[in-house]
């Protein structure tokens, strides 16, 4: 199940919290039965099946987790095999056929690809089953409660995409009492940014996605009839991507806070105005800030972090890097994106008083244009497709601008009218509004307890904008990691 979906906006979700806060009134031990069925009725909505990886996962950890309380000797040991095996695990599913296709391609084998089907949200999962039993040899949970556990990793607002969330923090909420009865100001400010979130998806995310789809069928040949976009097509298409997928994943957190919120629960914050970001490492603290954090403490901190000089630092610094485009997917793409990211934050960091010292617009176009640059990456089928499309933008052979790009806006909101009158009207409207929204407002979970009648109408107009353009569901872009 996802959020942008009817089922789950109409039906899913309110029958959740009312019977979450009716059940609360009983017993706050039916109150987490009620999220913890919820969470695996969400999880398995598709496919029931689904549960089987998961289950073998939730039953290991929480064992690995006993194991590791009652341990005298050899504590660390207990430990390291379980974060191994769960790491071992997300690497069969995610990378052995990327392994296979390159030894095929290195060494001319012809060895089968394996027939895989990657559980759902199983990055995801598998690191916040790492952080629980990180918890748990830490001392940080002195008590084990098996339900605790299974509601804390399948919590259904965050088990597919995140927030990733540390189990001290969600177990602590789960369990106070003042968070059991229903609180007026969380409902509200709940919803509000659930709207926001739902707009961002569905009136902006999904917009663009259009756009860029187009390009790269387009640069496919499966457009009929064929059609070869320009430079400056592919300049606005790596523009329109930029968008796409910050509106897409920042839109998901905030459908994710806000659902948790209406539960009083709060997860924490994902995303914080990255487009605003005047170097890479700045963009880092701003974009996906839940893993940056998860990668931060759990591998740049234990090997060392920046206590053991500069060499050091940026070794750990490729490292982390490198994990996480790895971590993002099985292409060489996402291994050079966050090698290409891992570089551009050393330089960053050895050049740090020399560029403080540069005119801070100068700093933010040259950081958004590389951030540009790297998301085109990021969206590529191969590294050459990739070298391909900028060596395209960089020959400026035609700097018109396609009318089958333009329509994919049109399309849109089907104001043909304006369109008809004024040539690229909505593409330059959606631009405008993007970069306003990006630039010019605050992060929304920023302003999560802010309630002025004027934030709560423009609310409740996003809300009724996203529910009567919902349409066919279109996934989340960050569904596939």
């Amino acid at each position: 199940m996802q959020f942008n979906t009817y089922i789950y906006i109409l039906l899913f979700l309110p029958v959740t919290v009312v019977l979450y806060y009716l059940l609360n009134k009983i017993n706050s031990l039916c109150g987490k039965v009620v999220l913890l069925l919820s969470s695996l009725l969400f999880y398995c909505y598709s496919d029931w099946t689904a549960i089987l990886v998961l289950g073998a996962s939730l039953a290991f950890n929480y064992i690995a987790a006993v194991c590791i309380s009652r341990a005298k000797k050899w504590k660390p040991l207990y430990l390291v095999i379980p974060v191994l095996i769960n790491v071992g695990l997300l690497l069969y599913f995610k990378y052995s056929n990327f392994a296979i296709t390159n030894i095929n391609v290195l060494f001319s084998r012809n060895y089968p690809l394996r027939e895989l089907v990657l559980p759902l949200g199983i990055s995801f999962f598998t690191f916040q089953q790492i952080a629980y039993i990180t918890a748990v040899y830490r001392g940080e949970l002195a008590d084990r409660n098996l339900l605790d556990y299974l509601v804390y990793i399948l919590y259904f607002p965050k088990i597919l995409m995140g927030p990733l969330t540390e189990p001290v923090d969600f177990i602590h909420q789960l369990n106070d009492p003042a968070r059991k009865s229903f609180h007026l100001e969380n409902f509200v400010s709940g919803i509000k940014i659930f709207s926001l979130g739902l707009f961002k998806k569905v009136l902006l995310a999904d917009a663009f996605a259009r756009a860029v789809d187009w390009g790269y069928a387009a640069k496919a040949g499966t457009l009929t009839p064929m059609v070869i976009p320009t430079a400056m097509d592919w300049i606005l298409i790596s523009l329109f991507y930029t968008f796409e997928i910050y509106f897409d994943f920042s839109g998901y957190s905030d459908m994710a806070v806000g659902s948790s919120l209406m539960l009083n629960i709060t997860l924490p914050i994902n995303f914080d105005s990255p487009y605003k970001a005047l170097s890479i490492r700045d963009f880092w603290k701003r974009w996906h800030i839940s893993l940056t954090k998860f990668f931060t403490k759990y591998i740049y901190i234990p090997l060392g972090g920046s206590r053991r000089g500069i060499v050091f630092t940026c070794l750990n610094t490729m490292l982390v890097f490198l994990i996480s485009g790895l971590w993002h997917g099985a292409n060489w793409t996402f291994i050079l994106w966050g090698a290409l990211h891992g570089l551009f934050s050393v330089f960053d960091r050895l050049t740090e008083k020399v560029q403080q010292k540069i005119f801070e617009p100068v700093r933010w176009i040259c950081t958004f244009a590389v951030v540009n640059v790297l998301w085109l990456l990021f969206r590529s089928e191969s590294v050459q497709q990739w070298w391909k499309i900028l060596r395209e933008i960089v020959s400026l052979w035609n700097v018109n601008v396609s009318e089958g790009l333009i329509n994919m806006f049109t399309e849109v909101l089907h104001f043909d009218f304006i369109a008809n009158e004024i040539r690229g009207f909505w593409m330059n409207f959606y631009i405008a509004g993007a970069f306003g929204i990006c630039l010019l407002c605050e992060n929304n979970y920023r302003r999560l307890n802010d309630r002025p009648w004027s934030m709560m109408l423009i609310s409740a107009a996003a809300f009724l904008l996203g529910l009567i353009c919902l349409g066919s569901e279109s996934v989340f872009v960050y569904f596939n990691f």
